[in-house]
């Protein structure tokens, strides 16, 4: 059972307790990458970016580079479809670790810095609204 906000953990790139929405209209896992940014590496595209927003307390800089992602379709909140960036990667959510697709997007406007979605969601939880389980 997880509630409509629950800390969350990327144990792939040392990031625990972070604060996250549980949204079942979502299909996907979002997170707020601060900059992302490809290169080019022996003619091999590979992608880069740092997670989180800089002015809070759980940005750590570092730069994650990876040549394992893929470019995704997504309708964002307000209706319009964008590509995104998006990664496999662990994800700890109501003690239990799931692989999940990520993608990485500007949530810098948003109250919560990660967005879950129904694909991880559909692995055995259940939401229950009336639970908020944040940092707050």
């Amino acid at each position: 059972m997880v509630g409509r906000v629950e800390l969350v953990d990327f144990p792939d790139f040392g990031i625990s307790g972070i604060d996250a929405k549980i949204d079942t209209g979502a299909y996907s896992t979002a997170i707020h990458a601060h900059k992302i940014w490809l290169t080019e590496d022996e003619g091999n595209e590979i992608l880069n970016f740092e997670l989180l927003d800089p002015e809070k307390e759980q940005y750590r800089k570092l730069t994650i580079r990876t040549a394992q992602f893929k470019r995704k379709k997504v309708r964002s909140s307000n209706g319009r479809l964008e590509e995104r960036f998006a990664i496999k990667t662990n994800i700890l959510l109501g003690g239990k670790k799931r692989i999940t697709d990520l993608t990485l997007t500007n949530r810098g406007e948003m109250r919560y810095p990660v967005l879950v979605g129904r694909k991880v969601l559909k692995k055995g939880f259940l939401v229950d609204v009336a639970i908020k389980n944040d940092s707050r």
